[in-house]
């Protein structure tokens, strides 16, 4: 019915406001992903993630820790463009694979810390924020810290974009990503 509605932008067709930074995606990835093609159709979108998510890869949180929040938001919301991409990701990190293969199926995570660091995500993301003190507890005494705390909520709110834009628009998953698809529903 609106199968039509949302664009995979080119260069040529993009609004001008777009393609400087479709042109700097396709430099770093060497094409220009499905998703930043779709979320071309709204600058500020397009904008507004790329900006968060690259404050969201500054902060205190490891590569390996930044994974997880972004892995537990995307099988939440199941974004299976982000969760293929996001696998290969913790490929390149060589995760191990149980770690990844517990982050798909939202399962316990086998390293005490990262699972505190998922658990503490879900919560964030069922409380809107409003943890309790029985869940920061949690996550503070497997040696995170408040400023942790608050980084996990950039990463949820980068990856929030992300995820709704990319269900919204359908955006496929990019051939690179073929061999880490996911088939999962959103909880």
């Amino acid at each position: 019915m609106l199968d039509d509605l949302f664009v995979p932008h080119t260069l040529e067709s993009a609004p001008a406001e777009a393609r400087p930074i479709m042109e700097g995606t396709a430099r770093k990835f060497g094409h220009i992903p499905a998703a930043v093609a779709l979320m071309a159709g709204a600058p500020h979108v397009l904008k507004g993630f790329l900006a968060a998510n690259g404050a969201f890869e500054q902060t205190s949180l490891t590569p390996l820790q930044r994974e997880v929040v972004v892995m537990t938001v995307a099988t939440r919301n199941a974004c299976h463009l982000c969760v293929a991409m996001h696998t290969a990701a913790l490929a390149g990190l060589e995760a191990p694979a149980g770690l990844v293969e517990s982050l798909r199926e939202r399962k316990p995570l086998p390293e005490p810390r990262l699972e505190a660091l998922r658990l503490f995500t879900l919560a964030v993301m069922d409380r809107r924020g409003a943890v309790t003190d029985e869940e920061m507890r949690a996550f503070l005494d497997a040696g995170h810290t408040p400023r942790n705390a608050l980084e996990v909520v950039l990463g949820i709110g980068a990856y929030t974009i992300s995820t709704f834009a990319n269900r919204m628009t359908a955006a496929p998953v990019d051939p690179a990503f073929q061999p880490f698809v996911w088939e999962g529903e959103p909880t």
